[in-house]
């Protein structure tokens, strides 16, 4: 990283928790190698301050963040506009300052499809089961509907969040919700399970959304893919893994909305394989 100065810009990732998040590690590597004078901050913002933090990230002249739970959809009215894509799946992960204001956008869908677009499978007769209604979760049904699902169910506990959920996805015909108590049921005809949820992040690592009663529902070579990137493995995955299923954690996704969010805010490419690289060392350093 290149010492910071007077004149060196800012940019970050917004979140309550975000002590656990590796967006700086990956970004600021990205940073270094093109030899930028910026520099990539965590902010953590609750809930009731997220206005005021735009307001202050206005004054300070951040030219842009990252948005993680929970302010993905709660951060878009607050915003001067909003692309399409973040539109149609109804949540904002990445802002960016415009001559215009705020503009928000989403690159969690692209991230999401980058591990499973090289398996080159036909999804048509399969079904995926995502648990969690958040702003996670809606980047993950745009991405399964545009792999072609044919049946898209997604669990939760709150039923106002389920039915306001599906209202939101209109036409959406392959998507359906379910509460969680029907989960095991669903798992056992899944060929995809999402968990779009924070269970289990660190430095809560030792849980994991589902029971042993639930994971037994898992067959073998079911995909089961975890966003959560930190611990890797979850327990989740650890779990999945001795049902036979094949694992895929969240690192890639975050690394490809990352450099697709880098790339906006500095207007030319960002390296995906120093953000990658980056993120292994960490992980390596901590094993």
């Amino acid at each position: 990283m290149r010492p910071i100065s007077g004149r060196t810009g800012l940019l970050g990732v917004i979140g309550d928790p975000i002590g656990h998040t590796l967006s700086p590690v990956m970004h600021n590597a990205a940073i270094a190698e093109l030899g930028l004078d910026l520099v990539y901050l965590p902010f953590p913002v609750a809930p009731e301050n997220l206005a005021a933090a735009l307001q202050g990230f206005a004054g300070i002249g951040l030219l842009g963040f990252s948005v993680t739970i929970p302010h993905k959809q709660a951060i878009m009215p607050l915003l001067d506009e909003v692309s399409a894509v973040a539109q149609a799946i109804g949540a904002v992960n990445t802002v960016c300052r415009t001559g215009r204001g705020w503009s928000g956008t989403n690159t969690d869908a692209e991230g999401f499809l980058a591990p499973l677009l090289p398996l080159k499978r036909d999804w048509r007769q399969a079904t995926a089961v995502i648990l969690g209604n958040g702003g996670a979760a809606r980047a993950v049904v745009a991405g399964c509907a545009q792999l072609g699902f044919g049946q898209i169910q997604l669990v939760g506990r709150s039923p106002e969040k389920l039915a306001a959920f599906r209202q939101s996805w209109p036409a959406l015909s392959s998507l359906s919700v379910h509460p969680w108590e029907n989960l095991a049921e669903l798992l056992a005809n899944a060929a995809l399970v999402v968990n779009s949820t924070p269970i289990g992040m660190s430095p809560q690592s030792e849980a994991s959304p589902l029971r042993p009663a639930e994971l037994q529902q898992i067959q073998p070579e079911t995909i089961v893919y975890d966003l959560i990137y930190s611990p890797r493995p979850t327990q989740l995955l650890q779990q999945a893994a001795l049902q036979g299923a094949v694992t895929i954690d969240g690192l890639e996704m975050l690394v490809q909305q990352g450099a697709i969010a880098l790339t906006l805010w500095i207007h030319q490419p960002a390296s995906v394989e120093v953000m990658r690289q980056s993120l292994l060392a960490h992980f390596a350093q901590k094993s």
